[in-house]
């Protein structure tokens, strides 16, 4: 990892890594202020993101079928349990 990516993207990546896999629920890692933890939109709807560093962003989707989402059609934070991890990206 720290070959292919460099040392401060590789170490912020497995503490975004070990912060995902100790949630219970995606809520847990959306209240912590460094991940950044947000939806995205548009051509990327249904994906959200975790910052790294600047610009990178590790890309996921929730691996739940259907998607958890509460009554008003937004994502349930509290119930994804589970993520697919896509991509680390630069999408700006």
């Amino acid at each position: 990892m720290v070959r292919h990516l460099g040392r401060r993207l590789a170490d912020v990546l497995k503490q975004r890594l070990t912060e995902l896999e100790a949630a219970e629920s995606l809520e847990d890692v959306h209240s912590l202020p460094a991940t950044r933890c947000h939806e995205l939109s548009q051509d990327r709807k249904g994906q959200l993101a975790v910052n790294l560093v600047h610009p990178k962003r590790l890309i996921f989707k929730p691996d739940h079928d259907p998607v958890p989402t509460k009554k008003d059609g937004g994502l349930d934070w509290t119930r994804v349990t589970q993520i697919l991890i896509l991509e680390i990206v630069d999408y700006h």
